[in-house]
């Protein structure tokens, strides 16, 4: 393993429900990542194929609009595998990068018709290390994404280190927050859609409480970036040119901030880390060793939820 790593976050903008061309974009970044030295990439939360804005301007009660714009946007989600994501392994393949990119994941298991927020792990050999699915989407995000299970809190080996991934508002779950570092995770991939001032602090937050390094990825798009055909954009106020400035952050294990956050452009934000600055963090307080107390606390992660 390398004692210097470059990581980095994207922050860019989805081609709004074109799954194709979102691939493409998401190929290209890869490749140009690997090479400008990066060893790590992270993509936004729902990158594949767009963060589904809708849910906090349309009511339930307009269930021909919100259907239209589902059928969309299950068609234009991922499966795994499927061939979007074997063009994302062989991107990071020939780039040699580890890829954690967010995405809409069909249930192929059963129906196909249902959605989970999803995060792919991808080595820098190409290979799919594993997903997450989101344990519970927020408030009007319930109506899109089924919720995920315990199965998919871990952490993966990798060229760079042990990585692991929480969406969005499951870093403010405590329990969520406890396994993951209970896998000695090294670096937290934390796709969001959350850009509020109060996020980053909750990134530094996670960062000092884990002792690890937080890739905080958001994505940065425009009104003009929606297509004028989908008819919920005229519920935006008038005049609005950002639909989200991302605010994108790298946070190092003692708070700090290493890059970002980047506002209002898309870019790629990048940082040089040294994993032995999570040991140096860890001297006072390590949440999972000298701090963790078992004789006073006792932790369990359901895996499953069909096991007791």
């Amino acid at each position: 393993m390398k004692k210097t790593i470059k990581i980095a976050a994207a922050q860019l903008s989805s081609v709004f429900l074109n799954k194709k061309k979102t691939v493409d974009k998401a190929c290209e970044a890869i490749h140009n990542a690997g090479a400008n030295g990066i060893d790590l990439i992270v993509f936004p939360e729902a990158f594949i194929s767009g963060y589904p804005d809708w849910v906090w301007l349309i009511p339930n009660s307009k269930g021909a609009a919100l259907n239209e714009l589902y059928l969309k946007l299950v068609e234009n989600a991922v499966s795994i595998p499927d061939e979007s994501t074997k063009k994302l392994c062989n991107a990071a393949r020939k780039a040699k990068i580890n890829v954690v990119i967010g995405l809409h994941e069909r249930n192929s298991e059963t129906s196909n018709s249902s959605l989970f927020n999803g995060l792919l792990f991808i080595s820098d050999k190409g290979t799919i290390l594993g997903k997450h699915r989101k344990l519970i989407p927020t408030g009007g995000e319930r109506l899109i994404w089924s919720q995920g299970d315990g199965s998919s809190l871990k952490s993966y080996e990798t060229s760079v280190g042990k990585i692991a991934g929480l969406i969005c508002w499951e870093n403010f779950m405590p329990l969520a927050r406890n396994a993951i570092y209970g896998y000695g995770t090294q670096i937290l991939a934390a796709p969001t859609w959350d850009k509020s001032p109060n996020w980053l602090q909750t990134m530094q937050h996670v960062a000092r409480e884990g002792g690890l390094f937080v890739i905080s990825t958001c994505m940065a798009i425009k009104m003009e970036d929606i297509p004028d055909k989908y008819e919920f954009k005229e519920l935006y106020p008038e005049g609005r040119e950002w639909i989200n400035t991302g605010n994108s952050a790298i946070i190092a294990p003692n708070g700090k901030i290493l890059a970002g956050p980047l506002e209002a452009e898309e870019g790629i934000l990048t940082a040089e880390i040294n994993l032995q600055d999570i040991i140096k963090a860890k001297r006072m307080f390590d949440v999972v060793g000298h701090y963790s107390r078992p004789d006073v606390f006792k932790f369990e992660l359901k895996k499953s939820k069909n096991k007791d």
